[in-house]
């Protein structure tokens, strides 16, 4: 890896943390003031452009959710692409969102400032390299946090994953200690809230030990997740052209909007209307009407369908998510159909679907549009609303919860993981087809930035259709 130095903040010309921060409270408690307060915002700050910007977008193209038609992303779509496409990719997980987590907990420990700042960094670093590990496969994790090493080693895949569950741990265990919140305004997400952040915490728990398909684990974690609306972690925005959201800066704003349409297998499950391309895809019936959710993730342009950039997902305040209450739900609704049996995942996807039913996360309802009644046992028995296709009980089940997942999802990198994770469950995994070819993507490849430099690369270098090692 190249070396770098990292005094306060490095970010994307896409975000200004001073606008991000600007109508966030000083903690009446805690009057301190140090450096570690500005690297701590810049590395929640990257962590957003990580998990909400370009490999998000790139990740809903090879989930099949966007269809790039110009310039890069038309190469996206097609699976035209190249190791120097993933150079920034690489730059913004390693440099502006976990060295700078890195150098924040050194910071906070250097000045003493106590365990709930250091349990926050903790945390932070292990989202970031979670997501790192998810799309790369192997990755640095225990030498990437050293400036003065410019060639970190290559760690497993599922030995990453396995620190980031052992760090969690002692996150979680620091921010119980209850002490030393950051200093008013520099942690953007919950204002160093320690309960939020130990939510958050086993929330993250429960998504790694489900993209590690260790499902009684991830059950038992999201027992403890997130359990509120109110107490989700998301990527705060603004009106300034440099907060807002980036999904609003790229279909709104930059000339590069015109380069992404939603896919027509993405509209086709949610569309209520006759112009849907797929009709036969749609998910409503007598107890769903999908017209809100449509309504709040897009608009219909002279371009196709894109993300609602006016009162929706992608509008230019939203929040964008990060770690919530609805994906802590349908993990229970997973996990606990893998691990416990059919009526726990009914039970769990029935809360899920009880939240929507009230608007859940959409934020522009129209509540004669809104409609997830509970689902009954013989909706998924042969026959059923939910199993015209003749699949056992459990199977029918899987299948829609998996299918919620993808849509309560849109335009995040989760669907991507869960596409490889359950690409061999081919009764129940959501129909994703290759743009192109006849492979489906199963990793973004190692940036020729790393290639060039760093001597311990794996050999052979992966290409773009092998599986990760969770996902054999």
């Amino acid at each position: 890896m190249k070396k770098y130095i990292v005094l306060f903040i490095i970010i994307s010309l896409q975000y200004s943390c001073s606008k991000v921060v600007e109508d966030i409270n000083d903690d009446p408690n805690n009057l301190t003031s140090s450096s570690y307060g500005s690297i701590l915002t810049g590395a929640e700050v990257g962590n957003i452009i990580l998990q909400t910007g370009e490999p998000a977008r790139r990740s809903a193209i090879f989930a099949g959710q966007y269809t790039g038609i110009d310039r890069q992303h038309l190469g996206f779509n097609d699976y035209n692409i190249t190791a120097n496409d993933f150079n920034a990719l690489w730059s913004d997980a390693y440099v502006n969102a976990f060295r700078n987590a890195v150098e924040a907990e050194n910071a906070i420990i250097e000045d003493e400032v106590g365990p709930v700042s250091e349990g926050i960094t903790q945390v932070l670093q292990t989202y970031i390299i979670g997501t790192v590990t998810s799309l790369f496969g192997d990755v640095p994790y225990d030498e990437a946090g050293n400036i003065e090493n410019t060639s970190p080693i290559y760690e497993d895949q599922q030995e990453v994953y396995n620190k980031i569950q052992d760090r969690l741990d002692e996150a979680i265990s620091s921010l119980q200690m209850g002490d030393g919140r950051p200093v008013g305004g520099s942690e953007i997400y919950f204002d160093g809230a320690p309960d939020k952040w130990i939510e958050t915490a086993q929330t993250l728990k429960a998504r790694y030990y489900l993209e590690t398909k260790q499902y009684d684990l991830a059950y038992q974690a999201a027992q403890n997740g997130i359990s509120t609306l109110e107490n989700n972690m998301s990527a705060p925005h603004g009106t300034a052209a440099d907060n807002s959201n980036l999904n609003y800066q790229f279909f709104a704003v930059e000339v590069r909007q015109a380069d992404v349409i939603v896919s027509d297998f993405m509209t086709s499950l949610i569309h209520p209307g006759p112009e849907n391309p797929e009709p036969e895809n749609y998910r409503g019936n007598s107890k769903t009407d999908e017209t809100a959710r449509f309504n709040y993730l897009f608009n219909t342009t002279s371009i196709g369908i894109q993300p609602n950039t006016e009162d929706g997902f992608a509008a230019q305040t939203a929040p964008a998510p990060l770690v919530t209450y609805q994906e802590n739900l349908l993990i229970l609704a997973e996990a606990g159909l893998r691990s416990q049996g059919f009526q726990t995942g009914l039970e769990a996807l029935n809360d899920f679907r009880n939240f929507m039913d009230g608007g859940g996360y959409l934020t522009n309802t129209d509540s004669t549009n809104i409609e997830y009644e509970p689902y009954t046992v013989a909706d998924f028995e042969t026959g059923g609303m939910e199993n015209e296709d003749g699949l056992s009980r459990d199977d029918a089940l899987l299948k829609e919860i998996l299918e919620e997942r993808y849509i309560t999802f849109f335009g995040l990198i989760h669907p991507f993981n869960d596409m490889r994770r359950t690409l061999n469950e081919t009764n129940v995994r959501v129909p994703v087809t290759p743009n192109s070819g006849n492979e489906l993507p199963q990793r973004f490849l190692y940036p020729q930035s790393e290639i060039d430099r760093n001597e311990n690369v794996p050999s052979p270098i992966p290409n773009f259709f092998e599986p990760t090692d969770v996902n054999l």
